[in-house]
């Protein structure tokens, strides 16, 4: 008998990484995975990351999974960076920001049942408005992370783990039936001294791990590269470069002392015994211990290393003593030139991480403001593709599977403003120069609104149909305001019947064409 279980059913809805419903618009297909854009015939002949496969049960490409834990363990190292670490939290503080509302997420779907269960397992059950910052910032960091979806029937997602991106392994390629099938692969770290109470190796469907990662270079797939993956060699410059600085501060920068010694007619051969004798005389000053009150003789009031003891005779005679300048370190340049190469690599401007002295004026700062918040949209555009497949699986798992589980969208709010307001501005633009050239009627509508707009045919008559239909909605307004009479309860439909009778030709008219503009309903 087969499998009817929710599971199985999820099992199957996820084995080709698309959902695809029809809906009264057309047909609407969700890819969770971004498969097709994914899809790559690359070769990696710079990190020599072999790709990994799962066939027969036996895992290759071992060599592939031990370069990336060693690259999440210079991750870690870099987090302990102070630069680095700032950028990650600006990284999600600008990918979380509230809206105007004071949401993290926005929902939109025309069914509030559907929205109210969204809602629900957002903000509820995921507690969204504070596990989604950590979700971004360790995406970021990595470039994967993996959230372990638990279900029940009827119910849906109850609960989710997020897991470590040191342990997890997505295989691909292992179904010759399905190749588009994929697997999550468990494999916790194994201490060969303590086997108790570990957890084995474990495999997960496709539906049961939400797998968010940055698709920013293919010959890292399948899995992301780190946003702060560009600027690894450089730390590691930077840090050497610093540590060079310590050094030499340290050991070269302190004054020393040069004693000379007359040692006026003292035979060659006892000039060693002679200088040796004043060192010892002059470090092993006796001192007072407070505890036991005797003389502490490994006192040592100067350094015995740094300082010089020169004997000298002739017309050098004469004791005295020189002090020598330590060494200038002038190699800061360098330092700052390193630093700058690392905050590129961040792609995040100074002024957000508090270096403000590159700032010319709030023009430039704007213009940096736009670039960083694309390279934000971006990120938000990858939370929000996985977000999508989250609600899908509890919507499915809820008994929701017909047109319903693909008729939401998700939105993460932009925190630019300025981005916000140049979008508006070109709108305010296209519209003026529109109502500029109709008043020349050198233009028809349908070519501005494809050349300006770009706008397509179908959508141009779509757009005439919901223009008219705000014609109707205002007439009705007016009617009411005006004369007190609401033209839907008189007729029985919601606007005056010879406006419902041009719509309805207007209608007539496209299906009658199939493609291009509406006639004009004035007679």
């Amino acid at each position: 008998m087969a499998d009817k279980s929710i599971f199985s059913r999820l099992q199957k809805l996820f084995s080709t990484n698309t959902i695809i419903r029809k809906t009264p618009e057309g047909v609407k297909v969700i890819d969770t995975d971004e498969y097709q854009s994914m899809t790559t015939n690359l070769v990696d002949r710079f990190m020599k990351l072999k790709v990994s496969n799962y066939a027969g049960g036996v895992e290759s490409g071992l060599a592939y999974q031990q370069v990336r834990i060693d690259l999440f363990r210079d991750y870690d190292s870099m987090d302990m960076d102070p630069i680095i670490s700032a950028a990650l939290n600006t990284y999600s503080d600008e990918c979380t920001a509230r809206n105007e509302f004071g949401n993290v997420l926005k929902i939109h779907h025309e069914d509030d049942n559907i929205k109210q269960i969204l809602e629900n397992l957002f903000y509820d059950i995921l507690n969204i408005e504070h596990n989604l910052w950590m979700w971004t910032r360790n995406l970021v960091k990595y470039g994967d992370f993996y959230l372990q979806l638990e279900m029940a029937e009827n119910l849906g997602i109850i609960n989710v783990l997020p897991m470590s991106t040191y342990e997890m392994s997505r295989i691909e390629g292992f179904d010759p039936m399905n190749p588009q099938r994929i697997k999550f692969v468990y494999a916790p770290y194994q201490n060969p001294y303590n086997a108790v109470g570990q957890t084995a190796k474990k495999e997960y469907e496709n539906y049961e791990v939400a797998h968010f990662r940055l698709n920013g270079d293919a010959n890292f797939l399948p899995y992301g590269k780190s946003m702060i993956e560009g600027a690894r060699r450089v730390w590691k410059q930077l840090s050497l470069m610093e540590d060079a600085m310590l050094i030499h501060r340290v050991m070269r920068a302190p004054e020393k002392r040069i004693f000379k010694i007359d040692v006026g007619n003292i035979p060659p051969n006892e000039v060693d015994n002679y200088m040796q004798k004043i060192i010892n005389s002059s470090k092993k000053v006796p001192f007072m211990d407070e505890r036991t009150g005797e003389y502490n003789l490994k006192y040592n009031m100067q350094n015995l290393i740094e300082d010089y003891y020169m004997p000298v005779r002739g017309s050098d005679s004469g004791t005295s003593i020189e002090t020598l300048k330590g060494l200038e370190y002038n190699m800061v340049e360098d330092i700052n030139y390193l630093k700058g190469k690392m905050m590129a690599a961040l792609q995040i401007p100074k002024a957000f991480l508090g270096y403000e002295e590159e700032t010319n004026g709030k023009a430039t700062l704007a213009g940096m403001d736009v670039r960083f918040a694309k390279t934000i949209e971006r990120i938000q555009r990858i939370m929000v593709s996985e977000l999508t497949k989250i609600a899908i699986v509890h919507l499915y798992a809820q008994g929701i599977n017909d047109e319903k589980l693909t008729s939401f969208s998700l939105e993460l709010t932009i925190p630019s403003k300025i981005y916000e307001q140049e979008r508006v501005e070109l709108y305010n633009s296209k519209v003026q120069l529109i109502s500029s050239m109709q008043q020349t009627k050198m233009f028809s509508k349908p070519w501005m609104y494809e050349a300006i707009m770009g706008m397509a045919k179908d959508e141009q008559d779509e757009m005439t149909l919901q223009v008219l239909e705000d014609v109707k909605q205002q007439f009705r307004l007016t009617s009411i305001e005006t004369q007190g009479v609401d033209p839907a309860k008189e007729t029985g439909t919601d606007a005056p019947t010879n406006v419902e009778e041009e719509i309805a030709k207007i209608k007539a008219e496209l299906e009658e064409e199939g493609v291009g503009r509406p006639k004009d309903p004035v007679r």
